[in-house]
């Protein structure tokens, strides 16, 4: 039985023994324990699991990205559908998503694998940076103002609702890229968030 294991990037990766995972990795081995696993899980989570695996060449190219699931029993299951398709046929050890749809699209061209990419674009002072024009660069610019951004000016410049900006600030800018945000009521009450 395949042991598949989900690292804190959401990379999922297929293992012939479980003293393969490495440490700190969470292990499922059926959409039961995926499930489960997942039970936890903003919806966008899945969401994002699933668009890392939709439209990539090879064995998911037949894979359709998607904004939302129905409810995370339809999501949980098509992903668990999804996965098995990792290392499906080869003898390798261990194999990523990333890596089976690499190996699909290379021996297609005859190229040799691609490096995975790196976590995040840093700039020269070592600063994280977000692609131009995206919401993400749009929030980080609204953030690094003197006087911040209210939950309302972000809202209006990104269209996300208030639960979704919380979360934003709290799982990617303050976790994920290990910046300092400070949140306060400005004059006028309302919430405000600004980069320290």
């Amino acid at each position: 039985m395949r042991l598949f294991a989900l690292d804190a990037d959401g990379t999922i990766t297929a293992f012939p023994a479980a003293e393969q995972i490495p440490e700190g990795q969470k292990q499922f081995a059926s959409e039961k324990q995926l499930a489960k696993l997942a039970a936890g899980w903003p919806a966008e989570r899945l969401v994002q699991l699933w668009n890392g695996f939709a439209g990539v060449a090879g064995p998911f190219g037949d894979l359709k990205p998607v904004k939302k699931f129905t409810d995370r029993k339809t999501a949980v299951k098509r992903i668990w559908a999804a996965i098995q398709k990792l290392d499906a046929g080869t003898p390798e050890p261990a194999t990523t998503a990333q890596e089976t749809a690499a190996a699909a699209t290379n021996a297609d061209k005859g190229a040799p694998k691609k490096a995975k990419a790196s976590k995040a674009a840093r700039t020269a002072d070592g600063a994280p940076q977000a692609r131009e024009g995206s919401k993400k660069a749009i929030v980080l610019d609204m953030l690094r103002r003197k006087e911040g951004a209210t939950l309302n000016e972000i809202a209006k410049a990104t269209e996300w609702k208030n639960h979704s900006i919380r979360g934003f600030i709290s799982g990617t800018i303050t976790k994920r890229m290990g910046l300092k945000v400070e949140s306060s009521k400005n004059t006028g009450g309302e919430r405000t968030y600004r980069i320290l």
